[in-house]
């Protein structure tokens, strides 16, 4: 009876059981439901019973067992339970068993007898236990099909003796052990896939020369030891060779050019080093694939990438994934001799110097390009106009210049476009509304202007708009309520001016929104507490105003929210987040009050019941309070007439060691009037210029910090860096030159302190952008890393420890390590710097704002965001995150860091047998000078993980949360130069 394919929508009638001559019962790909009857063990005759591809439910009856001649049973593709009836184990003239695709549950039962059985497939099923050792007993097995269940243990040896097996298939299971060497005896082997377990050891050689093999897949294991040199000679037949995932070392075999038909190469994530062979490619002109990403591969000149003029050959490839390796040198021009049929292209987080070629544009067919994390300079090409098939552009984390092209409007199919981390100037182009993006990453650039309105005019934007860290000016403008499907929005750290616009309410899938550094003004809009799904808020350091409105309590999702550095007054809510004062900062604003405790703010003034008494006292007191201002206002004028050249040339004599004395003037010329080419940063109350000065007729090369006086809190920024540049004096700090205390040509007051310029620029440039040194892009290795954090714990312990009063910096991070000729680091920025009296208990420091101001998000110890004393602590903890973003290249404010997690808890978790992962990969690869030299490669390796994870033991220590918890920063700074000798000294 043959109904295969018919799509009957009928259970099986138990009237089958009466047919007791039927040999062939086909019902195969129909919808037959309910389950087989019982009665089919009736059919005694029965030789091939195919019920495959329905929806047949229940447990398979044991009956089956009773049909002594049924040499084909197949039941794939269904609903059936429990397990496989023992009663199986009596099929002895069964040839093919295919219960693939089920819901089958428990062990192998005993089927050993099954001496005629050549197809077994049990795939994506739940079984259980270990694969039977007696397999290897049933000599006629041509394909064993195990793929997708839960079995453990050993691959067993016997399976060595299957002489006919063509498929061994035994992916996502959990198997452990070593690939056993007799399966090298198997010469008809056609396809082995044993990927996506626990595998460990080296694969036998004799494996590789299994001449039939098409087909061999052993990624996602822990697989280990080199190939063979002669990889790929005896493999005629070759087509899928995937080994990625695994920790493979060695070089790549250049024999495995000889697999003439190979379509997918795929070899990334393990420990590959060398060249990559430049004949890939001659002779596999069916390459599809070519996938080498996460290891090792180097390449350091041009003739290192000839591997690319083989690679064009292979006119049907797909894919080329060369990312996370040690490639140098220019990528060349023949990139765009590639195939137009290439479909993704990715070079990220290597070492590529020069510019982007124009011939990517040739490449019209792909649809992602990769670039992310090398050292592309210059200009993008505006080639990239020209691949309308474009998803993904990633460019983020280089050192481009320029404009962004406005021709990346014409890439009408991109969702993905990443340009952060980069140099880009210039504004925003509006074009880029007629791409369809999900993604917008312009963060940290030097883009200007206004937002365009044109972008929240992309109703595709769902994930996230990043526009932090540059200089755009304006308002936000209203448009971005049509944004009602985005998840992020970020603006931080621009100069962005207006209110916050009404019509933010619209984003109702809004969970992350940062406004903070800027100049926003008016109040906190009621739209803001109709985000129901916001889960972060950060709105500090502007000039926002009003009370702090209770509806942000209302707001269920929110767990994080930072108001600090605002004008805001009034009672603070008491409900909802405000209950968790750990999830909250409301530093920075002088006129709260409130009740809860942590928060330590004054209690609320109660309300007088007499309001005629409370008008008439009122009246009194201003009378006489403007008497007595005028008083005071007079005579505070004419003594500040008298002073203030004396207070001037005071400033000049404590910090000018050269007895350097600038004038307003000569800053200007010195600067170029302050122009943008000169502008070397901008921080939370002033920018640095670079300038040429003359001193004693010999010219210094300067850096001015001009303060924005508008910026509330500039003055005390100014006074306390002053006070404290007069008391230190350390290698490690960044030294002062001279100070202006001044007006500018309209008559305003200006500030200025005058250093001398670090052309090395600072810590965070050499971690995220690599700067170029001598015609090259740099990388900080594993010694000055650890050199570097030497350093500036030196200098926090001199403050700490070795001056008449405790000074807490109160603002380290990476902006304000800077990096001299030599390679020292210098701390720098005393902004937020302050004595640590003996009497601390000082009432008028701990009420002023200055006294709240306490660092920089990410960064700042978090019992300050409870409004708690600055501390040493808070500068251990500060040491503590940049410990850890130095050696992982993580940010602390990195978008991966959201609701509970954070840098630390994230370098803890892989701490220590996931510290792999966690380390700036860079570490591992970049050549250390100061390091003793052995044959050893492996043993580098390893002393130099050992290494870093002591230095993030270190950092896990000093940003523990409570500071009782943090050590003292010179025992931080023992320990790290006992890792550093320990790494030079071998000892």
């Amino acid at each position: 009876m043959d109904l295969h394919s018919n799509r009957l929508q009928l259970e099986i009638p138990h009237q089958l059981g009466s047919l007791k001559n039927l040999q062939v019962l086909r019902l195969g790909y129909n919808t037959l439901i309910g389950s087989i009857p019982s009665k089919i063990g009736n059919l005694v005759n029965l030789k091939l019973l195919d019920v495959g591809g329905n929806n047949l439910t229940g447990e398979i009856p044991s009956e089956i067992g009773k049909l002594s001649d049924l040499e084909w049973l197949n039941l794939k593709l269904n609903q059936f339970v429990g397990s496989i009836p023992s009663t199986f184990g009596n099929l002895s003239a069964l040839t093919h068993l295919n219960i693939f695709s089920n819901r089958l549950t428990g062990g192998f039962p005993p089927m050993q007898g099954l001496l005629s059985l050549s197809f077994l497939e049990l795939g994506e099923n739940n079984l259980t236990g270990i694969v039977p050792s007696w397999l290897g007993n049933l000599s006629s097995l041509k394909i064993i099909d195990l793929q997708k269940n839960s079995l453990v243990g050993h691959i067993p040896e016997s399976l060595g003796n299957l002489k006919l097996l063509t498929v061994l298939s035994l992916s996502f299971n959990k198997l452990v052990g070593c690939i056993p060497n007799p399966l090298g005896n198997l010469h008809t082997l056609i396809e082995v896939d044993i990927d996506n377990n626990e595998l460990e050891g080296s694969v036998a050689p004799s494996i590789f020369n299994i001449s039939s093999l098409e087909i061999f897949n052993v990624q996602s294991n822990h697989l280990n030891g080199s190939f063979p040199h002669d990889l790929g000679s005896e493999l005629p037949k070759l087509e899928l060779f995937l080994v990625d995932d695994n920790r493979f070392h060695g070089e790549i075999p250049p024999a495995l050019c000889n697999t003439s038909v190979i379509q997918w190469i795929q070899m990334s994530q393990n420990f590959l080093s060398g060249m990559i062979p430049h004949c890939f490619g001659i002779q596999q002109k069916n390459l599809l694939v070519l996938n080498l990403a996460q290891n090792q591969l180097e390449g350091t000149n041009n003739s290192d990438w000839s591997f690319l003029s083989s690679l064009t050959n292979c006119s049907h490839l797909k894919l080329l994934d060369l990312s996370r390796n040690k490639l140098h040198g220019e990528l060349p021009d023949l990139i765009g001799n590639f195939s137009r049929n290439l479909f993704h292209l990715n070079v990220e987080m290597n070492r590529i110097t020069g510019k982007i070629p124009e011939s990517i544009g040739n490449l019209i067919g792909l649809n992602g390009l990769g670039m992310d994390s090398n050292l592309f300079e210059r200009n993008i090409p505006s080639s990239i106009g020209n691949l309308k098939k474009l998803n993904i552009l990633a460019l983020s984390d280089n050192n481009l210049l320029g404009s962004i092209p406005v021709i990346l409007g014409n890439l009408t199919v991109l969702s993905r476009l990443g340009l952060d981390g980069n140099a880009l100037s210039g504004a925003i182009p509006s074009t880029l509304s007629s791409c369809p993006l999900e993604i917008l990453y312009l963060s940290h650039n030097r883009l200007t202007g206004p937002i365009p309105k044109e972008l929240f005019l992309i109703s595709t934007l769902s994930n996230s708009l990043l526009l932090d860290h540059n200089l755009l000016t304006g308002p936000i403008p209203s448009e971005v309520g049509n944004l009602r499907n985005i998840e992020e929005l970020d603006f931080s750290s621009n100069n962005i001016s207006g209110e916050i616009p009404l019509s933010i309410g619209n984003c109702q899938s809004l969970q992350y929104l940062s406004i903070s550094g800027n100049f926003l003004q008016g109040v906190i809009p009621l739209s803001v507490g109709l985000l129901n799904g916001l889960l972060e808020l950060d709105l500090s350091h502007n000039n926002l105003s009003g009370r702090i409105p209770g509806f942000l309590g209302n707001i269920r999702a929110l767990t994080n929210l930072n108001l600090s550095f605002n004008n805001f007054e009034g009672e603070v809510p008491k409900d909802g987040i405000f209950l968790n004062t750990s999830a909250i900062s409301i530093v920075g604003n002088n006129g709260l009050c409130g009740s809860i405790p942590q928060l330590k703010l004054p209690l609320c003034s109660s309300h007088p019941t007499n309001m005629n008494s409370r008008k008439k006292a009122m009246l009194i007191s201003s009378v006489a309070g403007i008497l007595f201002l005028t008083s005071v206002v007079v005579l505070f004028a004419i003594l500040h007439w008298r002073s203030k050249p004396r207070q001037e040339e005071t400033h000049e004599s404590q910090l000018s060691g050269q007895h350097l004395r600038v004038s307003y003037a000569e800053l200007v010329n010195a600067t170029n009037d302050f122009s943008s080419e000169n502008l070397v940063g901008v921080g939370s109350f002033g920018s640095v210029y670079k300038g040429r000065m003359m001193n004693h007729d010999q010219q210094l090369v300067v850096a001015v910090k001009v303060f924005n006086l508008q910026r509330r809190g500039a003055f005390k920024s100014f006074d306390a860096e002053c006070d404290t540049l007069r008391y230190v004096r350390h290698r490690n700090l960044l030294k002062v030159l001279t100070v202006c205390s001044s007006t500018d040509f309209r008559g305003y007051d200006f500030k200025a302190l005058i250093y001398e310029f670090l052309p090395n620029g600072n810590l965070h440039e050499w971690l995220h952008l690599y700067p170029e040194r001598k015609g090259q892009r740099k990388v900080l290795d594993l010694v000055q890393r650890i050199s570097i954090a030497i350093d500036v714990a030196s200098a926090i312990d001199y403050l700490h420890h070795h001056n008449p009063f405790p000074i807490i910096h109160c603002d380290l991070k990476p902006t304000n390590v800077l990096i001299d000729n030599n390679m020292v680091a210098q701390v720098g920025d005393f902004g937020l710097a302050r004595f640590l009296h003996e009497d601390s208990s000082d009432i008028l420091e701990q009420s002023t704002s200055w006294a709240a101001m306490r660092g920089t998000i990410g960064y700042t110890a978090p019992e300050y965001g409870q409004g708690n004393n600055a501390s040493i602590q808070g500068d251990v903890y500060s040491f503590g995150i940049l410990l850890l973003e130095m050696f992982t290249r993580k940010r602390p404010t990195d978008s991966e860091f959201t609701g509970g997690s954070n840098l630390h808890k994230y370098v803890e978790m892989a701490l220590p047998d996931q510290a792999i992962s966690a380390i700036d990969q860079h570490l591992l690869s970049v050549t250390d000078d100061s390091e003793p030299r052995t044959q050893d490669n492996q043993n580098i390796t390893e002393k130099r993980i050992a290494c870093i994870i002591s230095v993030l033991q270190i950092g896990i220590l000093c940003s523990n949360d409570l500071p009782a918890d943090r050590p003292q920063i010179g025992d931080a700074l023992k320990e790290l130069l006992v890792t550093k000798d320990k790494l030079i000294c071998g000892r």
